[in-house]
């Protein structure tokens, strides 16, 4: 297998160029399942909150926040990827800087709003669930939602492009290692970092959920909230308790593992790529990969509990 040093800095799916054409073909295909279905599900998951008005909740704000920043991943970015991946590696629109600039923005912006949505939508389940609803009530008023949710647009705005190398994996490969070992070692390693960060944020958020829900099963069932409804667990008309608490740890466990699955290979990537060696380049790749997958999967994570979501989508 040829060493990371060949691993061309305008590979647009992060593969080898010396890798068969079979290999670049299927990861086009697999990047055009990706952008037909997450488009799909983005779309669909934003019309139905601005169509059915029950659904139009400061929770759901969050969630179409998120969907829109897939969007940018699914709709404009992987399509661009499936079909790049099919072209000759001499091809001239691999080679032009300012379009590698261009589909690295549209991942970067992307990645990161749909990063801080997952921790949005986190922190504002919590806070309902385990603060007094006072407290709910003053935090998430509209003006105080629209602004966290601008925040986050306004930090991938600022992110993109003070951190060029932080979207753009691979593209050090071609430098000499005392280059490689600088700027762009530090920018995966603050993605690492921020990554996990973040992670231990929302993991705290929805643990704390389920303790709460586990220690105090009746407080949830008469709270007259729909944002309720949103859990990634059922919460009325409720079960009998043990199995209510049963399901509701076990929708929790699986809306983390996937959402770790996603990011996590990627953090350990990066992190072992700057203290000890780089990883092989079809590892970084596939790391890449699950996080982008993930923009696709994001609908369905947080709708298919809902059965607000389901009845408005059979109605559709």
């Amino acid at each position: 297998m040829p060493n990371a040093s060949s691993w061309s800095a305008s590979s647009p799916l992060l593969l080898l160029w010396e890798d068969s054409s079979g290999t670049r073909i299927f990861l086009s295909l697999l990047y055009a399942v990706l952008a037909i279905s997450g488009t799909l599900s983005n779309v669909m998951v934003i019309y139905l909150v601005f169509s059915f008005k029950k659904l139009q909740t400061t929770s759901n704000a969050f969630i179409v926040n998120g969907c829109a920043a897939d969007l940018s991943v699914c709709a404009l970015w992987m399509p661009q990827e499936a079909v790049l991946g099919l072209l000759p590696p001499n091809s001239s629109s691999l080679r032009s800087a300012e379009y590698r600039l261009l589909r690295g923005g549209l991942l970067g912006l992307g990645l990161t709003v749909s990063l801080a949505s997952h921790l949005l939508v986190a922190f504002n389940r919590y806070v309902l669930i385990t603060k007094l609803p006072s407290v709910y009530q003053a935090l998430y008023q509209r003006r105080h939602t629209g602004c966290m949710i601008g925040l986050s647009w306004a930090l991938a705005l600022l992110l993109v492009p003070l951190l060029p190398g932080l979207w753009t994996p691979g593209s050090a490969q071609q430098l000499p290692p005392r280059q490689t070992d600088g700027s762009s070692g530090y920018t995966a390693l603050l993605l690492a970092l921020a990554v996990l960060g973040q992670t231990a944020l929302l993991l705290h958020c929805y643990l704390g959920i389920v303790r709460r829900v586990r220690g105090s099963a009746k407080r949830v069932s008469v709270l007259n909230f729909h944002l309720l409804h949103q859990l990634p667990f059922p919460a009325a008309p409720p079960p009998p308790r043990r199995a209510q608490r049963r399901l509701s740890s076990v929708s929790v466990l699986l809306l983390c593992c996937v959402f770790l699955l996603g990011t996590q290979p990627l953090v350990w990537v990066s992190l072992l790529g700057f203290f000890l060696r780089p990883a092989p380049p079809a590892l970084q790749a596939a790391s890449w990969l699950l996080l982008c997958a993930l923009s696709a999967l994001n609908p369905l994570l947080y709708t298919w509990r809902s059965e607000e979501f389901r009845r408005a989508a059979r109605s559709v």
